[in-house]
């Protein structure tokens, strides 16, 4: 059973090169429209809805207000992602950041990539906001433009993108090999997909801690948690979506709580 005083929560990180790139090294680590890079078309979301977007949306929009100026996880999971990067030896003069930590991902971009033109896009107008106010502090970092959009319906011309980067926010996709084939279709030849998504491992030990609790006091078990992607499944599902030389790396983060108790601020 896992103790109140910690829960490990077991990462994974999501790396592929579309086209022609080559494979990356593994690395462990313990406003304005964008109207000419638009199209009125997207791709269809998964049938089956494991999901509720709307739901979802709500909770994005309670983060914006409540999420803190700087989370360390977020960060290290974000910088990390963005140091592969550095191993690129071309540039990407236009990005778009897909939802999930997108504001952790700009803040710490650092001129990494060559981005020129960087478009950041989420389901939640009050996450967009938040982070178009971020973006006026600064006057520093590549052109921004600003969408409201759900990943599951990417309204992205074909061939318009360098890079795409998703941070933490793939894994609440109700069609994630959909959401991928959306992506590649928006990337250029020879561009680039960088992705962090939850693994199936995630607070396993606090999944396990539930449900033998409720075992014992209820007789039975209920989902506790979203359903995540087991590392094993990751290649298949960027085979699936027709990206070539794919690469999956694995990282693990412990993440420790003072209590297991939560204390809402006053």
């Amino acid at each position: 059973m896992a103790s109140s005083a910690a829960a490990a929560a077991a990462r994974r990180l999501l790396l592929l090169r579309h086209r022609h790139g080559h494979l990356l090294p593994k690395r462990h680590l313990s406003s304005s429209s964008a109207a000419d890079s638009l199209d009125d078309g997207g791709g269809g979301g998964g049938r089956v809805k494991i999901f509720d977007r709307d739901l979802k949306r709500r909770h994005r929009d309670r983060a914006a207000w409540a999420m803190r100026e700087a989370d360390g996880f977020v960060d290290a999971v974000a910088d990390n992602l963005l140091d592969r990067l550095e191993d690129c030896r071309k540039a990407f003069p236009s990005a778009l950041c897909l939802g999930g930590s997108a504001g952790a991902v700009r803040r710490l971009l650092r001129g990494r990539g060559g981005i020129e033109k960087l478009i950041m896009m989420d389901m939640s107008a009050d996450m967009v906001r938040k982070w178009r106010e971020s973006e006026n502090a600064t006057d520093d970092g590549p052109e921004t433009h600003f969408v409201v959009c759900d990943e599951e319906f990417l309204p992205i011309k074909e061939s318009s993108q360098d890079l795409i980067i998703s941070c933490l926010g793939l894994h609440w996709t109700n069609d994630l090999p959909g959401a991928m084939i959306q992506c590649r279709l928006a990337l250029k030849p020879d561009g680039l997909f960088l992705a962090a998504i939850l693994g199936g491992e995630t607070l396993k030990e606090l999944r396990i801690a539930c449900t033998v609790a409720q075992m014992e006091r209820e007789g039975g078990i209920s989902p506790r948690m979203s359903p995540l992607a087991q590392v094993r499944d990751a290649g298949n599902l960027l085979t699936r979506a027709g990206f070539t030389l794919p690469g999956v790396d694995v990282d693990s983060y412990t993440v420790k709580y003072n209590s297991g108790l939560y204390k809402k601020k006053t």
